[in-house]
């Protein structure tokens, strides 16, 4: 064998290959499987896989066909890609909770929301829903699409379906690329049609005018969006963040306890998964207050029972659910699509521009297939009347011709006739002869014109093709119109229960032990001097309340730990308790290390925020004051209040005004007061300074100045 000379051999960079290799190969996964086409808002599989049952004659009024049939013919044909991309895609048009519009009626075992996975393709069967036939496959013989070789250049297939909704928003689509994803929400089917007839009524509509059309999205298991800034920011710009929660309420039952029922969940929540979560938290004591779960769902709606132990807050319960499960979860909106062959990022605006733009382009394919249809059949009717005006001489032409094509040449020459027209009057039958077949002919050239006309008048007219657009588009919506089943909730994205809660004064105790509780103030009756009071609550003999106060529901409660530590709960946060209740340990609210224990709990109105101090004593005497603004934004993990020495503990906290004067007291019983302004302000991780000088073997005795009024 002859080596290659110089000149044979070609010479290139190996990045420039590796380059050219990965584009082709990113571009064929974006635009050939990953990303729907914005005009129908479908993927190639699952466009593929429609066109293919549409082929078979899988009809919605026609029998069931196994989905192994329909995912080998696809296969076979379009989409050489597995059977298991096919069948997925089939599933997944079929099942309710994904789809806003499903577009396959399944017959068999299909999954379910509790997260079961379809039965194989050999036991399931489907067909087409009676809205895909009629509303994404309808006309699709009329020319109003391309159709383009299939893989193997035997088939032809449609590159994009003729869908008179715009799908995109409809049914949402989601799917992961190369180096890029979409994720887009289903929508309402008559909030979508009533925003296209806006948009085609002003072109310069905002997407805020739109807002009012489209509320937005309509998720097939429900659920609750927490406010709108999210959906604003996707309709707006093509990405956005939405909260979506389950809806769950809080009943009272019989015997006086509380209970959670979830109806609604969160789209794309794995029901049985959620359970899981929540059994384990309860089992780790990272939510406490739950005694029981049953899943009471079946096929009339979901019904998921929680039930509250007596001591616990129905609603701290819920918050705390909404905070660590997926009763409440983020949907992140990309809005990318295939334009022209290309992904882009959509707004809600481009999403219906395009939209019309297709279907206007669709209209007009349309009106040009039925015009030129009508005008052929016109013709032909004009030579057939020509025919009638002069019978007797067209049979005799007939007659005396040795031949049809040699009569359709005379036919032809005789009266000015095409070809057609004369194969025409030769196939014409004697019945035709008749005066009422003759009226029929008049009758029905008559109706073609004028629809030749209309036809013209529609192609020349944006307008009448903008008028068909909403007429198809209203008549898909009185068709297949279905209510909301999201609500939008008008509050925060943020988790925020505090419109739920109603302000009342609390009564708030802390023991050593770390036992903690609220309860209302009206627990306790007012007595006369001579009263003897009432127990407050049941401990152990060993166990004393070590703070007690008053504060409105709604304040914060700083906790300081003997660590150094400061953790921050809203007041409701706190279970309430009875009476004569020990109440919940803090290691159950706040994420306590092993060994560490509270050492003081301070309640904080916004109105101190901005002019109080916090004042810190160590049982080695380091004092520190730190401005109370320096807590304002707690992590739930907690933030380090002071740094302390290897052996020293915080053992002392109080809220000090600025002008206060302090007492620091020793064991053995040395007193120092000075005031507060002589230890200086420090930052929140400093060590602080002495307070007083210890004794060897000495320790701190702390207790609040007389002028503390705490």
């Amino acid at each position: 064998m002859k080596e290659k000379s110089e000149d044979q051999i070609i010479r290139t960079e190996y990045s420039e290959v590796m380059q050219k290799s990965y584009i082709d190969y990113a571009m064929s996964v974006i635009i050939s499987r990953a990303l729907p086409d914005v005009r129908d808002g479908l993927k190639p599989v699952q466009r593929r896989t429609l066109y293919d049952m549409y082929e078979l004659g899988i009809q919605y009024d026609k029998p069931f066909r196994k989905c192994a049939r329909i995912v080998g013919d696809t296969m076979g044909k379009y989409h050489p890609h597995g059977d298991s991309s096919i069948y997925d895609a089939l599933v997944v048009m079929a099942q309710d909770f994904k789809k806003g519009q499903p577009l396959v009626d399944g017959h068999g075992n299909f999954g379910s929301i509790e997260g079961d996975g379809a039965a194989a393709m050999r036991y399931t069967e489907a067909r087409l829903q009676k809205i895909t036939q009629e509303v994404y496959l309808k006309d699709l013989d009329k020319d109003v699409v391309d159709f383009v070789p299939n893989f193997d250049e035997t088939e032809k297939e449609p590159s994009v379906l003729p869908v008179r909704v715009p799908n995109l928003l409809l049914n949402g689509a989601d799917g992961i690329a190369v180096g890029m994803a979409t994720s887009i929400p289903p929508h309402n089917l008559c909030e979508i049609v009533d925003a296209v007839k806006a948009y085609m009524k002003n072109n310069d509509i905002t997407v805020k005018g739109l807002m009012k059309y489209i509320k937005g999205p309509d998720f097939p298991t429900g659920g609750i969006i927490m406010g709108r800034s999210g959906i604003r920011a996707a309709y707006g710009t093509g990405r956005g963040r939405i909260y979506v929660r389950a809806r769950a309420e809080i009943v009272e039952k019989p015997n006086g306890r509380y209970q959670i029922v979830v109806t609604e969940l969160p789209y794309q929540v794995n029901k049985a998964r959620l359970i899981e979560n929540i059994a384990e938290l309860v089992k780790d004591k990272r939510i406490d207050g739950i005694s029981n779960i049953d899943d009471h769902s079946d096929r009339n709606g979901m019904h998921i029972a929680i039930d509250i132990k007596r001591e616990a807050s129905p609603q701290l319960v819920l918050n705390h659910l909404y905070s660590l499960t997926q009763m409440q979860v983020t949907f992140g909106v990309i809005m990318l699509a295939i334009v022209d062959g290309q992904p882009k990022l959509l707004t809600l605006r481009d999403i219906l521009q395009e939209y019309i733009k297709f279907q206007s382009e669709v209209v007009l394919r349309r009106t040009q297939f039925d015009l030129k249809k009508a005008q052929e059949r016109a013709h032909i009717l004009e030579g057939l009347m020509i025919a009638l005006d002069f019978i007797d001489e067209v049979i005799a032409i007939l007659r005396n011709s040795k031949s049809i094509p040699e009569g359709k040449v005379a036919l032809m020459e005789r009266f000015g006739l095409d070809d057609v027209q004369a194969q025409a009057i030769v196939q014409m039958r004697l019945g035709q002869l008749t005066g009422l077949e003759r009226t029929k002919l008049e009758e029905e050239l008559a109706a073609l014109r004028l629809k030749i006309a209309d036809f013209l008048d529609i192609i020349a007219s944006e307008a009448r093709r903008y008028g068909i657009i909403k007429d198809e588009a209203m008549e898909m919506k009185n068709r297949f119109s279905d209510e909301r089943r999201t609500e939008i909730a008008a509050i925060s994205g943020e988790m925020d229960v505090e419109d739920l809660i109603p302000e009342e004064d609390c009564v708030l105790t802390l023991t050593n032990f770390g036992y903690v509780k609220r309860q209302t103030l009206d627990t306790y009756r007012t007595q006369r001097r001579g009263g003897r009071g009432i127990s407050g609550m049941s401990r152990r003999e060993e166990d004393v309340a070590s703070e007690l106060f008053i504060a409105n529901s709604h304040d914060f409660v700083l906790f300081f730990s003997d660590r150094g530590r400061v953790y921050r709960l809203k007041c409701y946060e706190i279970p309430e308790g009875s009476r004569t209740s020990r109440g919940m340990n803090i290691t159950n609210l706040l994420p306590l290390e092993p060994e560490e224990r509270i050492t003081s709990m301070l309640r904080v109105t916004k109105s101190e925020e901005e002019d109080h101090f916090l004042t810190m004593v160590t049982k080695n005497a380091v004092i520190k004051r730190v401005a109370l603004s320096a807590f304002r934004n707690v992590r739930k993990n907690g933030l380090i209040a002071l740094d302390l020495a290897e052996d020293d503990e915080l053992s002392w906290v109080r809220l000090t005004s600025g002008s206060d004067d302090l007492l620091v007291a020793t064991r053995l019983g040395k007193v120092i007061r000075f005031h507060e302004a002589d230890v200086r302000e420090m930052g929140r991780q400093a060590r602080g300074v002495r307070a007083i000088r210890l004794a060897e073997g000495c320790l701190l005795y702390t207790s609040p100045s007389p002028r503390d009024t705490r």
